[in-house]
């Protein structure tokens, strides 16, 4: 659509419209920050007994020392046992205290905690003991639902536009995300929790589809590294949103009810110009476009609206080419491997706050802190090294500060913390280059669907994460492991792909690699004014070979 590009070129590539679409487009995504890791500080392990009150029927005056002494066993450390305690017996408080209780049986009548703890989930539906896998559990529910929207809302922006389906998905996450904080029951919180899953998919996935169709080539990466960057300041502002909060029902509600406040995107949100061409809504288009020339202060030419015409339909490719053509499978199969990975260390050490030691809602800070500079270096990393040494390099550094940490003794939680910031920091970089790399690697005909297939392996990592935690019990050391050790593999493997720096993007299935642009076609292109480099950088010379 050449036609298209040259009226993005005259309308302005990044001015005023683009920019405040880019920020309008970003709230969303910033607030869904909230939803994403917002559950590890609801559950925040606490200090519990088992309810042992039926000793107060003979012992009314016991201290709470006292009732702890002689209805709780004690374990190897000398500590109380959390999940389990002596059987009641019809004994009077002497021979209670002369012969003591042997026999000991789980918590019947329920836990006790802390008189100071403000409700949470762990206190509220007694998330511990035998329910206490319910915490790893519900996350990976969440995460399925973020698979879910991925199936569901993808196909419906191409189908009835990119504008409602952002307008819907932040609808349904405002209305099910205030709806968690009245739900009586947790196997309910869960299936709010799945719905809204669903909804931050729709969100992340068509913002990015609508901030790249507006955006001309030389910016598409800039767009996109700062949607990335909003959600590192989300995560900067849940912590201190989860600190000043502790109530598990008011958090949801503030974390949920801003959303309400972007009804006005009804109105101010525009629909995707390239889009309206596809469905052969012209006038729509024109419209559209001439609205975005005007805050741009820009006119453009009647003669060159009048060339816009419907996109004609051409024969797509399939998602069997990904697997039947020899050197797609191989590309397919490593960047399949590299997202999952990705997303595996990622929500490893994301959803880990509680377990490095020092304080949650600092780890949290930080974490959010260094991906802002992790996203943003993408565009100096991307032009000086190649997309394949980044990919590459980014993933083994996560993976091996992961592999480290299994060594570092407990007591060193600074040291814990610090490394797990720079493995953080690192997958932040390798995500924002994945969608970088994996756009320019395969052809125009299926380039959708091989960036579907591969988000769809991240979203599966994300359902495995929270479940990996859970063999903690065997040792702590084995989820670090484990997280440590498959980016290491996908980092490797990344090697073995072809680079695409500087390259032009093929367009069918026939073409083993991305081939190099000569300088005679650089130039031709950029003088038919498709490929105007603002600013000398050599990134932006072959930025318009990234789709999104």
């Amino acid at each position: 659509m050449s036609v298209f590009g040259d009226i993005i070129n005259v309308l302005g590539e990044f001015g005023l419209f683009q920019k405040w679409l880019v920020v309008l487009l970003s709230l969303p995504v910033l607030l869904s920050t909230f939803h994403m890791l917002g559950q590890v500080f609801m559950l925040v392990d606490v200090p519990h007994y088992c309810n042992t009150s039926w000793i107060r029927a003979v012992g009314p005056n016991l201290t709470e020392d006292e009732q702890l002494n002689l209805t709780i066993p004690r374990g190897a450390s000398g500590a109380y046992e959390q999940c389990s305690m002596y059987s009641p017996v019809d004994w009077d408080l002497d021979s209670i205290v002369v012969h003591g209780l042997n026999a000991t049986q789980k918590c019947s009548n329920g836990w006790v905690y802390p008189s100071t703890q403000t409700p949470s989930l762990l206190t509220e539906f007694d998330l511990v003991c035998d329910k206490k896998d319910l915490n790893a559990i519900s996350q990976a529910v969440y995460m399925l639902g973020l698979l879910l929207g991925a199936m569901i809302f993808g196909p419906l922006s191409d189908r009835i536009g990119r504008r409602p389906v952002i307008l819907i998905s932040i609808l349904i996450q405002g209305l099910f995300g205030v709806g968690i904080a009245f739900v009586p029951h947790f196997y309910l919180y869960m299936a709010f929790r799945c719905v809204v899953g669903a909804s931050v998919s729709g969100i992340t996935i068509t913002v990015l589809a609508l901030a790249a169709e507006w955006v001309g080539v030389s910016y598409r990466l800039h767009a996109v590294l700062i949607s990335h960057c909003c959600f590192a300041i989300g995560q900067m502002l849940l912590a201190g949103l989860s600190y000043s909060i502790r109530n598990w029902r008011l958090l949801e509600i503030a974390g949920s009810a801003p959303l309400f406040a972007l009804f006005f995107y009804f109105w101010v949100l525009p629909e995707s110009a390239r889009w309206l061409m596809t469905k052969g809504r012209v006038e729509e288009a024109k419209k559209v476009l001439q609205k975005a020339a005007s805050i741009n202060k820009r006119t453009i030419p009647p003669g060159l609206l009048e060339q816009l015409k419907p996109e004609a339909k051409t024969k797509s490719g399939s998602i069997m080419d990904l697997f039947w053509k020899k050197h797609l499978l191989k590309v397919t199969l490593i960047m399949s491997c590299t997202w999952f990975v990705n997303s595996l260390v990622y929500y490893g050490l994301s959803l880990n706050v509680t377990n490095f030691g020092l304080d949650i809602y600092l780890t949290q800070l930080a974490f959010g802190a260094v991906e802002i500079p992790a996203r943003a270096s993408c565009i100096w990393l991307l032009q000086w090294f190649g997309r394949r040494k980044c990919q590459g390099v980014l993933l083994l550094l996560s993976g091996l500060v992961c592999l480290i940490t299994t060594g570092i003794p407990e007591d060193l939680a600074v040291v814990i913390t610090v490394l797990a910031v720079i493995g953080k920091s690192a997958a932040s970089a390798s995500f924002s280059t994945s969608y970088v790399y994996t756009a320019e690697l395969f052809p125009t005909v299926v380039r959708q669907t091989a960036v579907g297939l591969c988000s769809m392996s991240a979203r599966v990592a994300g359902i495995i994460a929270p479940l990996i935690h859970l063999l903690e019990r065997y040792h702590r050391a084995v989820p670090m492991a484990i997280f440590g050790s498959a980016p290491v593999l996908g980092g490797l493997l990344c090697f073995l792909l072809p680079e695409t720096r500087g390259t032009e993007l093929t367009d069918n299935t026939e073409t083993a690699v991305p081939q190099h642009r000569s300088c005679e076609n650089a130039k031709s292109i950029s003088e038919n004014g498709h490929v105007k480099a603002k600013g000398g950088g050599q990134d932006k010379e072959y930025a318009e070979t990234t789709y999104f």
